[in-house]
């Protein structure tokens, strides 16, 4: 599949996303992998829900140089650091959803544990929901570079299949391409929802 088509499908996935609420007043960014050295990043401060395929801005990979010149994402650390862990990524979507905030919040652990919903099996490589979906936590960093190298230690020592929480912040995930980014961003949002409700039904 040609990059002209997958950033094509991510803009449509960021109209979605726009939709759903989940990239409220300009929150949240988006990228594509490009070419192998390159990524294309959403720019800085658009309404996510309007994008254009003219407001993703070329990122080098390995060294966050933009050859343009403009603005990308506040969080293209966190977007090249992907690409250079996981090769297979092929595109990441952030979101801030309100179900992901809180329940990055609440959770106490290192990691959102889900086990027994059918829906875990729209994350690839899950075959059943008797498995546990350990979704990784870290605090949240105004400073991308230190957060980055959390995020990068971590994964030196436990691989993150499908993405990460920030608390109070929101939901990171990716895919080998847009439509399973898109899958992992949808089933992981219901499971949250779930989770959520879970909890609050418990406490009562």
């Amino acid at each position: 599949m040609t990059d002209e088509t997958q950033l094509t499908q991510l803009v449509a996935a960021c109209h979605w996303i726009g939709a759903k609420g989940w990239a409220p007043a300009t929150g949240g960014n988006m990228s594509l992998r490009q070419e192998g050295r390159y990524c294309l990043l959403s720019e800085s401060g658009k309404d996510k829900g309007a994008l254009t395929a003219d407001d993703f801005i070329q990122v080098e990979i390995a060294s966050n140089h933009v050859p343009s010149g403009r603005k990308p994402s506040a969080e293209t650390g966190l977007h090249t650091l992907i690409y250079r862990l996981y090769p297979e990524a092929g595109a990441i979507l952030h979101t801030h959803s309100v179900n992901a905030t809180v329940l990055s919040r609440v959770e106490k652990r290192a990691a959102i544990l889900l086990q027994g919903y059918e829906m875990q099996k729209t994350l690839r490589e899950q075959q059943s929901h008797l498995d546990t979906v350990a979704i990784p936590l870290f605090d949240n960093d105004q400073d991308i570079s230190a957060l980055a190298q959390r995020i990068e230690f971590f994964a030196s020592e436990t691989p993150i299949k499908w993405g990460f929480l920030l608390r109070g912040h929101g939901l990171t995930c990716w895919g080998r391409d847009v439509a399973e980014a898109k899958r992992h961003l949808e089933g992981l949002e219901f499971l949250f929802q779930c989770e959520l409700q879970r909890r609050q039904l418990e406490a009562k």
